[in-house]
């Protein structure tokens, strides 16, 4: 019989690293856009540092205020995964703080997003480890479990499925199902490039403003003097 909220999944298909490595640098807002502006993360849950992050996810479903399964996590995860952790969004309790961040960065994980609190946030701010977090709180977590590993999360209001491609800035994180990553990588260089134009023509004053009029008009919108 299924032990449901007590389950350690060993095996997830991550997409090539050659592929997740072409997102770096990308701007986040720029993945989003070519995604109809969804699949990002709540903008509560905010960079503690300015590390960008990018990996695959490894996922984990904590109960609130507990970091039991989240410490098997950090045994289990390979070198450049992200631990994204589900913990409901509850900041009563930290399930997070420097030591196990140090356990982290010894192991080659690649970053954190916690739905959840954390705690020790002076020293991780310094630290060169992306970590985005919804709160801080100095109260310690509980050990006692339950949880589950690699199966499929909320975070941030939106889904995670073991292996989806994260990319994170300081604005935010982007999740990016595997399938679709081709398509999309191409689609935001083009979209990152062509802002590179814009920015141009903002430079030398030839900015094209006549779209937000034929907008203005298609709506019957209404000049008074």
């Amino acid at each position: 019989m299924s032990n449901v909220g007590l389950r350690i999944y060993n095996n997830i298909k991550r997409a090539p690293k050659d592929l997740i490595v072409e997102f770096k640098g990308l701007p986040v807002a720029n993945i989003a856009d070519c995604m109809n502006r969804m699949s990002c993360i709540d903008a509560g849950i905010r960079p503690i540092n300015d590390a960008p992050l990018l990996g695959p996810a490894f996922t984990i479903k904590s109960r609130p205020g507990d970091n039991l399964i989240l410490h098997k996590a950090l045994d289990l995860a390979q070198p450049g995964d992200i631990l994204v952790v589900d913990a409901q969004g509850d900041l009563t309790n930290s399930i997070m703080g420097e030591l196990m961040v140090l356990w982290a960065k010894k192991r080659g994980i690649a970053g954190f997003i916690i739905d959840g609190a954390i705690r020790d946030v002076g020293t991780l701010k310094k630290m060169d480890i992306p970590i985005y977090a919804a709160g801080v709180t100095p109260r310690g977590p509980y050990k006692d479990g339950p949880g589950e590993i690699n199966v499929p999360v909320c975070c941030g209001g939106v889904v995670v499925q073991p292996g989806d491609i994260l990319v994170g800035d300081e604005d935010g994180v982007v999740v990016i199902n595997p399938q679709d990553a081709l398509e999309l990588l191409t689609k935001a260089k083009a979209k990152a490039a062509a802002e590179h134009q814009t920015m141009e023509e903002i430079e030398n004053m030839k900015w094209d403003r006549t779209w937000v009029d034929k907008i203005l008009s298609a709506n019957k919108c209404e000049t008074i003097d």
